[in-house]
């Protein structure tokens, strides 16, 4: 790939991810701007030398101008507004997001009549902090970035995609939005609220529970250091896949309390983590290859090669 195939990249939103994101494609030779709704924390890129700007609608004929890549950086809660803002200035121009949730941004996306020139993203990367002080232009090395292959997508702002992703660090997984939601109500938005039910009990048991608080303490409430706001505006919008998980939870923790307490076990729980923790640690990812976007059945193709456990290293 050589840096002329690099169209510009107008990122909506600098946070941890979205700075995050314009920090490591500035690295990686991409012409890059952003839009920031607070002042001062367009204020503060600035004076780390990055384009950022706190007036929206210049910024996105800026984008409309040069046919950059807008990608969505912003909490669920505000994705409507700056959709309508896209609508009206840019709606021609690529569009993604790297919003932990999939199936409630496509169905703003297709109500704004933008559904053309849109590819779901989520690099699953992040920390407990927030903000542009927080930023990393490393976050994303190593990471999976997860790119939409739902019915529909465009060959050629999901190759954008994929390149920006893979210029980041990141390797891709091609998801479809449905499973993508089911996926991440496991493996991101139960650990949130399992970290907060955590570190509240750890709390409850006052000074002497928090002084004797060791590594498996820490590593468990990690998250539970987000802000509470933040948590919400992840792991709520999600609400039916997170509730089902839940469930779940819900019920293996009350069949280890009841057998607790009748026979001295935590039965079968422990055996399940164990089996679930190596799993983990044992899966094993594989490079997706020969599938060309834009031929055949190359959408369906990813998507099978995604749930099978495929990964994109480079197009």
């Amino acid at each position: 790939m050589t840096l002329d195939q690099r169209a510009p990249v107008c990122v909506l939103g600098t946070g941890l991810i979205g700075g995050s994101l314009l920090r490591a494609a500035v690295a990686a030779g991409y012409e890059t701007f952003g839009y920031n709704r607070s002042d001062s924390g367009a204020e503060a890129a600035r004076r780390d030398g990055f384009d950022v700007s706190g007036e929206l609608a210049a910024v996105l004929r800026r984008a409309a101008d040069t046919d950059a890549l807008l990608v969505l950086a912003v909490p669920m809660p505000a994705v409507e507004h700056i959709l309508t803002e896209i609508a009206a200035i840019a709606p021609r121009c690529p569009l993604t997001d790297v919003v932990s949730i999939k199936g409630p941004v496509a169905d703003a996306v297709r109500k704004h009549g933008l559904e053309a020139n849109y590819v779901g993203g989520h690099p699953m990367a992040g920390t407990a902090e927030s903000g542009w002080a927080a930023t990393d232009p490393e976050l994303f090395r190593g990471a999976v970035w997860a790119v939409g292959v739902d019915e529909g997508t465009r060959a050629e702002p999901w190759t954008r995609v994929v390149r920006l992703a893979l210029a980041c660090g990141s390797v891709v997984v091609p998801v479809v939005a449905d499973e993508h939601d089911q996926a991440v109500a496991r493996i991101s938005h139960l650990p949130h609220v399992l970290a907060e039910a955590l570190a509240a009990a750890g709390a409850a048991g006052g000074a002497l529970s928090l002084g004797l608080a060791a590594g498996s303490f820490r590593d468990g409430t990690r998250v539970a250091g987000t802000a509470p706001d933040l948590v919400r505006a992840i792991c709520e919008p999600n609400a039916a896949a997170l509730g089902q998980v839940l469930d779940e939870t819900i019920a293996a923790l009350i069949t280890a309390r009841d057998t607790l307490r009748s026979d001295g076990t935590l039965g079968d729980v422990v055996e399940a983590g164990y089996r679930g923790r190596t799993a983990y640690d044992g899966h094993a990812r594989w490079e997706i290859t020969g599938i060309v976007p834009g031929t055949g059945d190359w959408l369906g193709e990813l998507h099978r090669a995604g749930r099978r456990g495929g990964v994109l290293r480079a197009l």
